[in-house]
């Protein structure tokens, strides 16, 4: 426990540096309390409460070992893409910026869903907090809400309205200048990213065929969303592609690459994830279901 404490407190009392850090032309870690807090928070919670459910079912029980594994390598890409001085960089460079991005939703989001962290937070809460939350996650609304949300085309919709509204060019620019408003957008980019892999994971396997369309869906539009971006003949984002030329680039090449990178590789991911998907559709029942359950 006092190791764990330690830990925490840590991590969360580091110098919360502004937007770019101390020294805004020396790439850094980003040890931003607002973003460090969090991540501490949930790493302490999720550790505790697997500590706790596998003390009285059994290791690996509960929580397999590959769902905490699962955890483990989300939790680390968050903290890379937020901390790591990717971050700065993606402050100065628009390319790098769109790779801390799809980290959070394409790599980040689909582990952290499949963990199934609720269980682990709520076993590791106080008992009068969890006995709250249990009562209030079963009144009348709070069902209908999360019902709401975990409808796959209304999760679908959400994430891919984030996305595009985000891409938005005086909105993508005001972000560079506004603390909150970059804040606010990768609240909203890896929120409406765990709504959408959550609400498509926690289906039974026979759901998984309409689970690999959503998925495809949304491959298609932010691919296109991508070639919008490589393919324009002129500069839609000159705040966020400002600092190119101190990269070696045009400020259009900059968001070429950019573009590149949504187009490419995170199209890529969201593929190899549907096909996967597609066959386990399509592969002999198991005699249990496999489904992972979220709730």
């Amino acid at each position: 426990m006092r190791w764990r404490l330690a830990f925490l407190l840590a991590a969360v009392s580091g110098p919360a540096f502004a937007h770019g850090g101390a020294d805004d032309s020396v790439a850094a870690w980003e040890w931003d309390f607002w973003i460090v807090a969090p991540l501490a928070l949930s790493a302490f919670l999720y550790v505790r409460g697997v500590q706790r459910i596998w003390r009285r079912a059994g290791r690996g029980r509960g929580i397999a070992y590959w769902q905490a594994a699962c955890f483990g390598a989300g939790w680390l890409t968050l903290f890379g893409a937020l901390c790591s001085p990717l971050h700065w960089l993606g402050e100065h460079l628009f390319t790098a910026h769109m790779i801390e991005h799809e980290l959070l939703m394409a790599v980040a989001a689909p582990l952290l869903a499949v963990s199934r962290p609720l269980g682990a937070f709520l076993r590791a809460s106080p008992k009068p907090i969890r006995n709250t939350l249990t009562q209030w996650a079963h009144t009348g609304p709070s069902r209908r809400a999360w019902r709401a949300l975990m409808d796959p085309t209304a999760a679908t919709v959400l994430h891919g309205i984030a996305l595009w509204v985000w891409h938005v060019p005086f909105l993508l620019d005001a972000t560079v200048e506004n603390e909150f408003l970059h804040r606010l957008q990768h609240v909203s980019f890896l929120g409406t990213a765990l709504i959408f892999w959550w609400a498509l994971f926690r289906r039974p396997r026979s759901n998984y065929g309409m689970g690999a369309m959503h998925v495809f869906a949304t491959m298609v539009h932010m691919s296109l969303l991508g070639a919008l971006l490589t393919l324009s003949p002129r500069l839609l984002y000159g705040a966020q592609t400002a600092n190119a030329p101190l990269f070696g680039l045009t400020s259009l090449e900059d968001q070429q690459l950019a573009g590149l990178v949504m187009w490419v590789p995170a199209g890529t991911l969201y593929a190899g994830t549907a096909l996967a998907m597609l066959g386990l559709w399509l592969s002999p029942k198991p005699r249990r279901n496999s489904a992972v359950s979220l709730e």
